[in-house]
């Protein structure tokens, strides 16, 4: 790449968006793992409890989808690395005061505004990687990005575990401004740089709805992430329910089983990049990505008398299935000019995120016509022929060279 930037200043960039990642998963699921314990201190009544949950998290989904055109938008009109600064200071703000919430409309209103602010770290930070790095490279960039990036999950467990749940969110976003002090040493996008002096339409969210084809291109993108939160937010999600369902041994745990997923999703992540590199191919790997997710869910759905382990391993094999997440940013960031790049890479993986309420309405209506188990069967495999199909209709982008842009 002309005028490359030196190698241990690339890694320091890779290290910084890992580390942003890290922190943006950890507050993006704490409220889930707290939910119970922080309700039950500021006075929720427990019958009330799934019907407050259901609405802060519903905020919280909200902020995510807005925040993820506004911090797109942002990233391709005024450059990535003010993302990677703003969208920290926003949620880490939101964390610190979200625990000194009494009441849950605050609660929930809080959960909005961070929302918005972790909307745009995954998708600044895979694009920033990938337009800084060699092209034959950059799969290993964004893949460190991930794998290290989800291992948040596992510390919000274990800080909830150890800690208040109050404390939970100072830590949150206690780390959120630590990183600010690292981010100081980053750099922005060069290929931002040469196109920012270019007089060229930057950040226009309506030109992927101005071209057929351009919108094709985009809808595809969101398609081949679709079972990724299907899995996450159901399969798992569920488990006390899918567990009665199978005649489980004891009660199966979402909070363990959310877990085992999040470490199946950081190795998947790490396998799917490596693989990627390997096959010199992402659209092999989602494809691959697809049978196991495919393989495993029939698995897990057909298990009568699962135990508590059984459920774990599955859970965790899951977790490897959807351990595409990265590459999906990837692809939707390399289909792309760099005019558009960004705001594609950060609306994508938050939109996949919103259509999980579509796919959890269709789930809803067919448990009432053929019971959990058959229907969460019957959403995973249609989620994952959709992106299958979608896969087939995207270019492979591994080595495509990312300096132009969409007119």
């Amino acid at each position: 790449m002309e005028n490359s930037p030196k190698p241990g200043k690339v890694w320091l960039l890779v290290l910084v968006a890992s580390l942003g990642y890290f922190v943006d998963i950890y507050d993006l699921i704490i409220f889930s793992i707290v939910r119970v314990q922080s309700f039950q201190d500021i006075g929720i009544p427990e019958e009330q409890m799934r019907s407050n949950g259901e609405f802060v998290l519903n905020m919280q989904m909200a902020g995510l989808l807005l925040g993820g055109i506004i911090w797109g938008i942002i990233a391709d009109k005024f450059g990535r690395l003010k993302v990677l600064f703003g969208s920290i200071v926003l949620y880490s703000l939101a964390n610190i005061y979200n625990g000194f919430v009494q009441d849950v409309n605050t609660y929930a209103w809080i959960r909005f505004v961070a929302g918005i602010g972790l909307a745009g770290e995954l998708g600044a930070g895979i694009t920033l990687v990938s337009e800084s790095m060699d092209k034959g490279k950059r799969g290993y960039g964004t893949m460190i990005v991930a794998g290290l990036g989800v291992l948040g999950a596992i510390l919000a467990y274990y800080v909830s575990e150890w800690f208040d749940w109050r404390t939970a969110y100072f830590v949150g976003g206690g780390m959120g401004l630590c990183l600010l002090l690292l981010r100081v040493g980053t750099f922005e996008s060069g290929l931002f740089k040469k196109q920012d002096n270019q007089n060229a339409v930057k950040g226009n969210l309506l030109m992927l709805f101005t071209k057929k084809e351009r919108f094709l291109r985009y809808l595809y993108c969101l398609c081949i992430g679709l079972p990724i939160w299907f899995v996450v937010g159901v399969l798992v999600t569920q488990a006390p329910e899918i567990g009665r369902a199978l005649q489980s041994e004891v009660p199966l745990s979402a909070g363990k089983g959310v877990m085992f997923t999040y470490l199946g999703i950081s190795l998947g992540d790490v396998l799917a990049g490596l693989l990627a590199q390997w096959f010199k191919s992402r659209k092999k790997v989602v494809f691959i990505c697809q049978m196991l997710i495919i393989l495993f869910a029939v698995w897990y759905l057909s298990s009568t008398g699962i135990s508590e382990n059984k459920f774990l391993l599955l859970a965790f094999l899951l977790g490897l299935g959807v351990g595409y997440w990265a590459t999906f940013v990837t692809i939707s960031a390399e289909q792309f000019g760099t005019n558009l790049r960004a705001t594609v890479a950060t609306t994508a993986p938050n939109f996949v995120r919103g259509a999980l309420i579509p796919s959890t309405l269709l789930y809803g209506w067919l448990v009432s016509k053929m019971g959990i188990l058959y229907a969460a069967m019957a959403v995973t495999i249609l989620l994952s022929i959709i992106a299958i199909f979608a896969l087939t209709r995207l270019e492979e982008s591994f080595d495509k060279d990312l300096n132009y842009m969409e007119e």
